[in-house]
């Protein structure tokens, strides 16, 4: 019986390997063992359809267990690297939405889709009323945990008669802040400067 759970444990080895490098490229967080056990077993099937094709593509009959473990770990690197790079484009979701499948992304929140499509100067407004300006070099996945990396950081503040005043940071090349105190964030648009 151990050898069964080994030899089933060393099938799912490719799908595992395939979800352990989508998670580590995307913001997308981790599901429950169950869950993962589904994934895993999902990308074995996608890796174990590409070593078919290749064997009939290259011939490769001559392939037993320990080569094709050996051929499925790069396969299954490049299948993970794939199915991250068509999440974090949406690419999968934007051909759906083509076809009116779907309005929905296939990004882990809208967060997340508005910051990686605006690329631009922001200015967070801090649950203290403050303003701070300044270009996002990091930002969290979620709008509840994790901070923003501002760098050419600036505060916007009122003088005495109610003007709007840029306060220089004068020596900080950039200012780490939680995003548990962003009250919401506006995008620059920087067509009219």
């Amino acid at each position: 019986m151990a050898a069964d759970f080994i030899k089933f444990v060393e099938y799912l080895l490719p799908g595992f390997l395939a979800s352990w490098v989508f998670y580590g490229f995307t913001a997308f967080v981790r599901p429950n063992q169950f869950e993962r056990v589904i994934q895993a077993l999902i990308f074995t099937i996608v890796v174990e359809s590409i070593l078919i094709a290749l064997r009939q593509i290259f011939d490769l009959n001559f392939m037993n267990a320990e080569h094709n473990l050996l051929i499925a770990v790069p396969v299954a690197f490049l299948v993970g690297i794939v199915f991250a790079a068509f999440a974090n484009h949406s690419l999968l979701h934007r051909l759906a939405i083509w076809l009116n499948l779907t309005s929905e992304t296939s990004y882990p929140s809208e967060w997340y889709g508005v910051f990686s499509k605006k690329i631009t100067y922001v200015v967070l407004h801090l649950k203290d009323e403050r303003r701070i300006y300044g270009w996002p070099l990091e930002w969290p996945s979620q709008s509840d945990s994790g901070h923003f990396l501002l760098t050419d950081a600036v505060w916007l503040v009122a003088d005495e008669s109610g003007e709007q005043v840029v306060q220089e940071m004068t020596g900080v090349d950039s200012i780490l802040l939680a995003a548990v105190d962003v009250q919401f964030v506006e995008f620059m648009n920087m067509d009219n400067n």
